[in-house]
């Protein structure tokens, strides 16, 4: 008994010496809080004058939160723990979203209430941190890459939808539709070309060359040439290994097309600005949260 006793005392011990070590969650000093210093004055009132404005039309919340470090945890948790303090979002409505980064860790998030999940959904807060916001980042202007994320944060929450992913390289939706992998013409002229290049070239000189063509086509649709080397390299070992490639036997030439294919086929409540010590960003005139929920929708980046 005594041993279960003292197990559990040091289960809570370490719970609690975890629960310490976790960055504690900033106050809520402004739409717009700046841990690190990176953002100048001008920056934080471009910025609260946007979020200000969006909640005087719309009723939605958005804040921005600047950290150092998460020290060591995840961006996902400490978003989730900042948003269920700060509480942004109209009460039952639950129509706030909050941007996290994590400057000297490399690592930001795009938190979503519940009410706004289906404007900012998971696919459209990735693509606003992968398009608008980790670019200007990389190139170390993050007062940008902030204003970006943000502008583009308001105008989705207001109904605009994000236009069509440009498609990679030099490839066009229509050329999609002629060069998908899962097309069966596709499949069926690669095997047609895959006997011919082994029947003119031989069986070496044939596989390499079936590799390179398909590993260019499967380029083309991935967008990675990762992706296109592994392609490649498999429809090279498929090519070279199947001696009868190509057969016009009824089931033979079933059976082989099968193989082919699956080898390469990969083709919160009422929480308030209140003030803080040791940040930038405060807002006038008592503005205060609805207290909106958060479920753990939104997405993370890096750059």
């Amino acid at each position: 008994m005594n041993a279960a006793r003292a197990s559990i005392l040091a289960l809570l011990l370490c719970w609690a010496c975890s629960a310490l070590a976790l960055v504690a969650v900033p106050a809520l000093s402004g739409r717009v809080v700046d841990q690190t210093g990176t953002l100048a004055a001008s920056d934080i009132a471009s910025l609260m004058q946007t979020l200000k404005d969006l909640e005087t039309r719309k009723g939605s919340q958005i804040a921005v939160l600047i950290v150092p470090t998460t020290d060591g945890e995840v961006i996902d948790q400490f978003s989730l723990r900042v948003a269920e303090a700060w509480k942004i979002g109209r009460k039952k409505v639950d129509d706030g979203a909050l941007l996290v980064i994590a400057k000297n860790d490399r690592r930001l998030r795009i938190e979503v209430g519940y009410g706004l999940e289906g404007a900012l959904t998971d696919v459209t807060t990735k693509r606003i941190i992968d398009e608008d916001i980790t670019p200007k980042f990389k190139a170390g202007d993050f007062a940008g890459g902030v204003s970006a994320g943000v502008n583009r944060m308001v105008r989705v929450a207001e109904g605009e939808k994000l236009p069509e992913p440009a498609p990679p390289h030099w490839e066009t939706s229509e050329l999609l539709n002629y060069l998908n992998p899962g097309n069966p013409f596709v499949i069926f002229g690669l095997i047609i070309l895959a006997a011919a290049l082994r029947s003119f070239l031989g069986r070496l000189i044939g596989a390499l060359a079936t590799g390179g063509i398909v590993g260019v086509v499967a380029w083309f649709v991935a967008g990675s040439l990762a992706a296109a080397m592994l392609v490649g390299f498999i429809a090279f070992v498929v090519t070279f290994l199947f001696q009868n490639l190509g057969s016009t036997g009824p089931s033979v030439g079933r059976r082989r097309y099968d193989r082919d294919n699956g080898g390469w086929v990969m083709g919160g409540s009422g929480g308030s600005w209140s003030g803080g010590s040791g940040s930038r960003g405060s807002d006038s005139g008592g503005f205060s949260g609805g207290g909106g929920n958060f479920g753990g929708g939104g997405a993370s980046g890096s750059w």
